[in-house]
């Protein structure tokens, strides 16, 4: 029988500050992992490397009733810019098949808008308590394709807010994707791209995983950017898959670097899915993320909000029956202040746990209330608990 695991909700004030005051403007920057977001149609990616120069310029997410109507040849092997370029291919994606209507999971329409609603819901509320309103950036983890997108920010509990969608299709194994959703109003796009990560396994064959997202712009006039990420699993074993993630880590820090060196003044939230814990390797050494503000400087500039709760056993998910903060918040130091000032410094850190999103009976009491248990849809939400930071400045 699984040992009973017992989350908490944890209110964090990542900093102490020495006029703490009234928050007169706040934005809250949360993200949370949907737990297979699929449409009803079993899908394919297909590549259009006709379009492109070096690098496939078109990655789309097609029904497979639609390969048919393509000039396009199957593809199992390993993608590669030299392989691709000029051809046109389809790869079948091994997790599209799951989510049907035909598969065991029974995976209509009703479901599929259930899942809607509930992770709108969820969405909705992330700093709500502090800001009354909705996020103002929303990162997304395991969704299958933008249409998906489409249709969650339509959800009565978004609709309201007009977002504005961020999605590249990865080369992921199963066929999932890392997207961000914004409101328009308080938030402008300047530039989005994402940055593959080239993985090998032990007998350097090339493993799929999700890319890097990565969006600059300015929130309420501020210039800042985003790195969205969903770092390798642990399958295999935490040990024989960790150089993996260091790999993420690595390209993560060469990115969030490259910001910093064209303006320093950009201010960077890296979050996700890591798969690992504040404390593990690829974040500790490899991304080099702090836990204490004190041991910010410029050759170490990024601090781990998660850290102090994950110190006092707060966790956001249980991986094989043990606890652990695997979904984080990193910022760079231009955001932490101890004074309220014209400029966003982070306020609060939170892993939201409400009591409709946890657990209440079973082996799986104080567990995330997930979608699924195995085949049965269960109606709950995820099985991560969402992250959100709370940034506050003067009006």
């Amino acid at each position: 029988m699984k040992k009973r695991i017992l989350f908490f909700t944890f209110l964090f004030s990542a900093l102490t500050f020495a006029q703490q005051g009234k928050i007169r403007k706040v934005a809250t920057i949360g993200f949370l992992n949907v737990e297979n977001l699929w449409d009803t149609i079993q899908s394919a990616d297909y590549i259009d490397g006709t379009k492109a120069i070096s690098n496939p310029a078109f990655h789309r997410s097609i029904p497979i009733d639609s390969i048919k109507f393509l000039e396009a040849e199957k593809y199992d092997g390993q993608w590669s810019d030299g392989l691709l370029k000029g051809k046109k291919v389809v790869r079948y994606q091994s997790g599209s098949g799951e989510f049907t209507p035909k598969s065991p999971k029974n995976y209509n329409t009703k479901v599929y808008k259930t899942k809607l609603a509930n992770e709108a819901k969820v969405i909705s509320e992330l700093g709500s308590q502090y800001t009354k309103t909705a996020p103002a950036v929303v990162g997304l983890i395991e969704v299958e394709n933008r249409q998906i997108i489409q249709d969650l920010i339509k959800e009565p509990a978004l609709a309201k807010y007009d977002y504005g969608i961020i999605h590249y299709n990865s080369y992921d194994y199963r066929g999932i994707d890392v997207a961000l959703i914004y409101q328009k109003r308080r938030f402008t796009v300047t530039n989005s791209l994402k940055k593959e990560l080239k993985i090998f396994n032990e007998n350097g064959k090339r493993e799929y995983t999700r890319d890097i997202l990565i969006v600059t712009g300015f929130l309420d006039n501020e210039k800042v950017a985003f790195f969205m990420n969903h770092w390798p699993s642990r399958r295999g074993g935490e040990a024989i898959s960790l150089p993996k993630r260091n790999a993420a880590a690595a390209l993560l820090k060469q990115q969030m670097d490259s910001v910093r060196a064209m303006d320093s003044t950009t201010k960077l939230f890296a979050m996700g899915d890591f798969n690992d814990d504040p404390v593990s390797t690829s974040l500790k050494n490899h991304l080099k993320a702090v836990g204490n503000p004190r041991d910010l400087n410029e050759s170490v500039p990024y601090l781990n909000l998660m850290y102090p709760l994950y110190k006092k056993g707060v966790a956001s998910l249980a991986y094989q029956d043990a606890p652990n903060l695997f979904d984080q918040i990193i910022v760079s130091k231009n955001l932490i202040s101890e004074q309220v000032t014209k400029d966003y410094s982070v306020y609060k850190a939170e892993i939201y746990a409400p009591a409709y999103l946890v657990n209440k009976e079973g082996n799986y009491k104080g567990y995330p209330f997930r979608s699924w248990n195995g085949d049965q849809f269960t109606g709950g939400y995820s099985d991560h608990f969402p992250a959100f930071v709370v940034l506050q400045k003067e009006p």
